[in-house]
């Protein structure tokens, strides 16, 4: 229990200061920083996948065009998350890009009444109304739609909601979608280096360090977490995940100063509120569940 809270913390942690990592290599393009992540990403996990022999579920994906269909929609769903976010960072847009994943679990919330049929409880419509009250607000008030914490958000949500529909270990699945665009990733890079355009080998040993390290620092946080998922309750899981947020906002906030004026916070409150209500009728629901059951 200890070593999977521990294990959960570190991963969140360091999905928290993942801007850091990409303002460090921000000479370089979002989609150049994003190949370089898939083609590292590919390496680690197969170093990571072959004492455990893997190899046949993966080629049994390949061959199954059902299977395949999904991972490469998964795929394309991810990649186009991952280059967004790098892009948000380094453009100067980190706030928003923390809001997301304070909005992405009452998202899931609202995919599972649209294609689960599951029932909304008086405090998901509570919290799902907060939301929409806290869009408006920044929309009329603020002046400005918060189109890429609700982008990113969405498809965050729809790739959660396709991987329903997978039946292989969490590190045999990304080795898939790695692999699925791993082909044109390279083909980019090789072209952009040819042409003088990339930063792997005309920016210096740093630069090149950072820019493969890029596959280290997707895949150990998403062995961390699958660790901890092993170990303890989802519930601590669930409360757990608004660290990396968290962290995220602070970054954007104190140390690259982002412009957060007063109809900026309240819109950002109303969501963050929409949240605690959430998390709190859940806690009320289980104490409830719990009682019952003695």
């Amino acid at each position: 229990m200890s070593s999977g809270v521990v294990s959960a913390i570190v991963a969140y942690v360091m999905w928290g200061f993942l801007p850091i990592y990409w303002k460090s290599v921000q000479a370089a393009t979002a989609a150049e920083i994003l190949c370089h992540r898939i083609c590292w990403s590919l390496l680690i996990c197969l170093l990571l996948l072959w004492p455990l022999r893997q190899a046949g579920e993966v080629m049994k994906v390949f061959r199954n065009r059902r299977r395949l269909s999904l991972y490469l929609a998964t795929s394309l769903l991810l990649t186009s998350n991952w280059l967004l976010y790098i892009w948000v960072v380094n453009a100067g847009y980190i706030l928003e890009g923390s809001l997301a994943y304070f909005i992405n679990p009452l998202i899931s919330v609202l995919f599972g009444v649209l294609f689960f049929r599951e029932r909304l409880r008086p405090a998901q419509v509570a919290a799902l109304a907060l939301v929409a009250v806290g869009i408006i607000y920044l929309t009329v008030f603020y002046g400005k739609f918060p189109w890429i914490a609700l982008t990113l958000a969405t498809s965050f949500g729809i790739y959660g909601l396709l991987h329903k529909k997978a039946t292989e270990p969490v590190l045999t699945g990304m080795l898939i979608e790695t692999i699925v665009v791993f082909p044109p990733a390279l083909a980019f890079l090789i072209w952009l280096e040819i042409h003088g355009g990339g930063h792997f080998v005309h920016a210096g040993l740093g630069q090149s360090l950072l820019l493969a390290g890029a596959g280290l620092v997707t895949s150990l946080p998403l062995l961390l977490f699958n660790f901890a998922a092993q170990r303890i309750p989802l519930s601590l899981m669930g409360l757990l995940q608004y660290l990396s947020p968290t962290i995220t906002l602070l970054i954007g906030l104190f140390i690259y100063h982002e412009d957060f004026p007063r109809p900026r916070l309240i819109g950002f409150s109303l969501i963050w509120l929409a949240l605690l209500f959430y998390l709190a009728a859940g806690g009320l629901r289980r104490q409830r569940k719990k009682k019952a059951s003695l």
